[in-house]
């Protein structure tokens, strides 16, 4: 039994004063009134007077394999064995940085999967895992170089079967070029509808989601017509494409530290190429958000963790600057919460509530109000484990 007691609780029902109890991996009571067991009568008991208990983080789009350097597709020349070891670390950094949940969007084979398996195991720490596989990509397109490559309506079908019968919990794939691959052009379709619709079938078959990587508005809507359950990046995004997402209750997904990691650090190493679409897609970025936040979409946090510069112990960042595309703090929580856990499928994270999963961050300050509050958690609790304190 864990109690946490004198805090203020600030989810996306608001803030009220409370306490909680946590019972194995479950919050099994949240008290006003003082009637929870005294700390005395607790296996252990945090007092959290003057802070503010918030679920955990969901980072809805990250690459555990990657570790931020300059150049991802530096990784080829590593081993497996390697890129296992820095998955481990960014499991760990992320989840001490308050990351409770993350949804890994493509690596190498069953690495991301594997980890997943590991952490839930009690191998290693990290967040909860939900992982795609390999991202289904078009042969020589975005990502090819860890990704598994297809063409046709056939081939397409068979690498979604094979992601699903390795146990992916999400099926990816590439609709547009990207930035971070040499000769992909950054808004150029790739997969074409029939190949989308053709990917989005056979993950409904089993009723998996489906991610689509996509920055160009052709690619895009491509995209949201063939059913795909979220948009991750949407660069390029126009008002058109978001009223689409927006009637077809498609998810986006922004990822604004990817871009930021990239064109803040462009004289640190980072290939001269991606550097030129990096800073053509952050000049469109600001109006993706006005759009989206026009029509409605619905947003949920991502940052693609482990590009350029874009660290795993830095996701809390993303919700900052969420807000200075125009979210307000309160919308940037919910982002990171409750959206993220209905683009997951997760039913029992994402609030402090009686009967959902216990993962919980302690603030110094109220994050519906200030969103730079979630890079200073004082305490990280996993699955009603205690991982991270300051205190």
């Amino acid at each position: 039994m864990l109690v946490l007691h004198g805090g203020t609780i600030v989810d996306t029902d608001g803030a009220r004063e409370a306490d909680v109890l946590v019972e194995d991996d479950t919050i099994t009571a949240v008290e006003t009134d003082s009637d929870l067991p005294d700390s005395t009568d607790a296996d252990e008991a945090i007092d959290v007077s003057g802070s503010y208990v918030c679920p955990g983080l969901i980072d809805a789009h990250v690459h555990l394999m990657l570790d931020g350097r300059p150049d991802p597709s530096s990784v080829n020349a590593e081993s497996e064995f390697e890129l296992a070891y820095r998955a481990a670390a960014n499991c760990r950094a992320a989840l001490s940085a308050g990351v409770t949940t993350v949804r890994d969007l493509g690596a190498p084979r069953t690495l991301a999967l594997d980890a997943g398996r590991l952490i839930d195991e009690g191998v290693m720490p990290g967040p909860r895992v939900l992982a795609c596989g390999e991202n289904v990509v078009m042969t020589g397109g975005h990502g090819n170089w860890f990704g598994r490559e297809a063409d046709g309506e056939s081939e397409v079908t068979k690498a979604a079967r094979e992601q699903l019968a390795r146990g992916a919990e999400v099926v990816k794939c590439m609709a547009t070029g990207g930035v971070l691959t040499e000769g992909a052009v950054i808004g150029a379709p790739e997969l074409d509808l029939e190949e989308l619709e053709a990917l989005v079938a056979t993950a409904n078959a089993k009723r998996v989601p489906t991610a689509a990587h996509a920055h160009g508005t052709e690619g895009m809507r491509n995209a949201v017509r063939a059913g795909i359950t979220s948009i991750e990046h949407g660069t390029f995004m126009d008002r058109e494409t978001a009223e689409l997402m927006a009637d077809r209750g498609t998810y986006w997904v922004p990822t604004a530290s990817a871009l930021r990691g990239i064109v803040e650090n462009a004289e640190e190493g980072v290939p001269d190429w991606a550097v030129t679409k990096a800073e053509e897609a952050a000049g469109a970025f600001a109006d993706a958000f006005d759009h989206a936040t026009a029509a409605g979409v619905s947003v949920a946090m991502g940052t693609d963790a482990g590009t350029p510069f874009n660290f795993h112990g830095d996701i809390p960042r993303e919700l900052e600057f969420m807000v200075e595309y125009g979210l307000s703090p309160a919308d940037a929580l919910d982002a990171a919460t409750v959206t993220a856990a209905d683009l997951l499928g997760l039913d029992n994270v994402g609030k402090v509530t009686e009967g959902y999963r216990a993962d919980l961050v302690v603030l110094p300050e109220d994050p519906s109000k200030d969103a730079t509050a979630w890079q200073e958690s004082r305490e990280v609790i996993k699955a009603g484990e205690r991982v991270r304190r300051t205190g």
